[in-house]
């Protein structure tokens, strides 16, 4: 098969793909228009159109439904020959496209970045800052980083980063004034910050557990967030107590200027995975990404000198 008449078959299946020319654009790296014509060339060569184009969507005509169908496995072996020997003969390169939760860039990857970037001088990151639940495929990431439990079926994923507890903090000075709580039932009568989830607009409950023994704080705070940064902020000023994970803490507990309540009751939280689509195979530099992370990462270290202990 000759080159040109491959040219614009990537440009139209990652079109299908994902929906949207500016997508394709953004994964490939080139102009929406570039992605347009390429297809249009493709569609003129077969004599056929493959998509069908509004100002609000684009699909798939049933031409190119068959044509996507027959195309697919053959472009996917060739692209994964064309990998294969690359890994081998070439450094990671590229834009590397990264869509994280706030608490996962602070977590996971803000304690290797410098390492990272000059042990790969040419791979080029970009990390954008999401609390939402993002369609990372649709919107031309290679991979994102959340909590385990918002990870798609179709999806792999590979936990990264430190151990996880729930931990509650607040100030020295809060809690002269408040008291200190011994149960989490004691919660009710304090300040506690809130989370609010995007796009649920539920707000995070606060589950305790020690032994055998379950407890679930749900509330309406008076003070509620949608970015852990801002809640963590928050209770550094005196607002309240917060409820967070460990790993971008520590020197704040170290410092003294926090202090960890009901220790005892913290049940272990669920890890932040990595994750990119299934059937995408892993290019040399998310795989370089991947294996820094299980290597490298610091494991974040309990300072019980800052730790209130429980009755």
């Amino acid at each position: 098969m000759s080159g040109p008449k491959l040219e614009g078959l990537e440009q139209f299946m990652l079109v299908a793909e994902l929906g949207s020319f500016s997508a394709a654009a953004r994964r490939l790296g080139v102009s929406p228009s570039a992605v347009s014509q390429a297809v249009r060339h493709l569609e003129h060569r077969l004599g056929a159109a493959l998509l069908h184009r509004t100002t609000r969507s684009v699909s798939l005509t049933e031409v190119g439904v068959r044509y996507l169908a027959s195309a697919s496995s053959a472009l996917e072996a060739l692209q994964a020959a064309n990998e294969a020997v690359g890994e081998l003969s070439q450094r990671p390169r590229g834009r590397l496209r990264l869509n994280v939760l706030r608490g996962a860039y602070l977590i996971v990857l803000q304690p290797l970045l410098g390492r990272f970037m000059a042990a790969y001088p040419d791979i080029a990151l970009e990390v954008f800052i999401d609390s939402g639940v993002s369609d990372v495929v649709r919107e031309g990431f290679d991979a994102g980083i959340r909590f385990g439990h918002v990870v798609a079926q179709d999806m792999v994923g590979i936990d990264v980063g430190p151990r996880l507890t729930a931990q509650v903090l607040g100030t020295p000075a809060y809690f002269r004034r408040h008291g200190t709580p011994r149960h989490p039932r004691d919660l009710k009568a304090h300040a506690c910050i809130g989370f609010r989830h995007q796009p649920s607009g539920v707000v995070e409950p606060w589950e305790f557990q020690r032994g055998g023994e379950r407890y679930e704080l749900r509330f309406e705070p008076r003070l509620v967030f949608n970015d852990s940064a801002a809640l963590l902020q928050a209770a550094l000023d005196g607002f309240g107590l917060t409820y967070t994970v460990n790993g971008y803490i520590e020197r704040f507990l170290e410092e003294g200027s926090l202090v960890r309540v009901l220790a005892s009751w913290s049940p272990p939280h669920e890890s932040f995975r990595l994750f990119y689509p299934s059937r995408r195979r892993v290019s040399p530099k998310l795989r370089a990404l991947i294996d820094f992370l299980r290597d490298t990462h610091p494991t974040a270290r309990p300072n019980l000198s800052t730790t209130m202990r429980d009755p």
